[in-house]
Formats: C-alpha cells, sequence, structure tokens
C-alpha cells in the first residue's frame, strides 16, 4: 500500500496497483504537469482546458475540443485522479485533484516538476482498461 496525506488530512492508503494505473492514466492523458500543478491549488474549469487557451497555458501541447477534454477528463475521474467540483446548484464544469491525485502530482514535482514520459506499454494498458473498464 502507498500512502498519501494532503494538507494536513488523515493519511489514506491506496492500493499499489491503484497508484501505477492512476499514473500511468496521468502521463498517457493529452494534459500536461502545469494544469495539474494548477488544480492543487484550484479547480479549472473545462473552457480553460480545452481549445487554444489550454494550448497558450501550457495545459496542452495541441488544442482539444470540447469534448476530447471532457472524455479524457472523465477516464481521469474514473481512475481516481480527478472529481468535479460541486456548488450549491450541482455539479460544475470544474474539475480538481482528488487526494490521490494530490499525492501523485506531489510526487511527480519533487522529481523535476516533469510529467513522466508515457511508453507504448504505458499506451497499451491504459487503452485496456478504458476499453474493458477493469479495476486494475
Amino acid at each position: 500500500m502507498t500512502s498519501a496525506n494532503h494538507l494536513g488530512a488523515r493519511s489514506l492508503s491506496y492500493p499499489r496497483r491503484t497508484v501505477e494505473r492512476a499514473e500511468r492514466s496521468l502521463r498517457v492523458s493529452p494534459f500536461q504537469m502545469p494544469l495539474f500543478v494548477a488544480m492543487r491549488s484550484r479547480s479549472i474549469d473545462i473552457q480553460e482546458i480545452a481549445g487554444i487557451v489550454a494550448q497558450k497555458q501550457q495545459y496542452t501541447q495541441h488544442p482539444l475540443s470540447d469534448l476530447a477534454a471532457e472524455n479524457a477528463l472523465n477516464w481521469l475521474i474514473q481512475v481516481g485522479v480527478l472529481r468535479r467540483e460541486v456548488d450549491g446548484q450541482g455539479i460544475t464544469n470544474s474539475f480538481r485533484l482528488t487526494p490521490l491525485g494530490h499525492y501523485i502530482i506531489e510526487q511527480w514535482q519533487n522529481q523535476g516538476n516533469v510529467l513522466p514520459r508515457a511508453t507504448w506499454r504505458d499506451r497499451f494498458y491504459n487503452a485496456l482498461n478504458r476499453w474493458f473498464r477493469l479495476p486494475f
């Protein structure tokens, strides 16, 4: 088990396979480290994540359509790295890191503040997990 502690919260433990799957999903996502660093301190609206705005802010390498951004963000929600913000009227179009996401991004910031490169194996296993929605 891997332990994560964010902002003085109680220590959470995650199975090693959960952390590996989450890290792999982050590596193969179309997003860059600046997006996840920003999400450590605030929620980010989908309009900042899609299109040319995201590329200018170095959140993505290439502009993403709203649908492509939403699909990628939803996958990161499913693996436990992100969550949607909720306000008094329901779910919003903003996203932020979960404690697992904070743990992983903090580790990567401490190791050079870069998103590790995805390997062909990462891409293959991530595609299998997405296709079959495997829990590991």
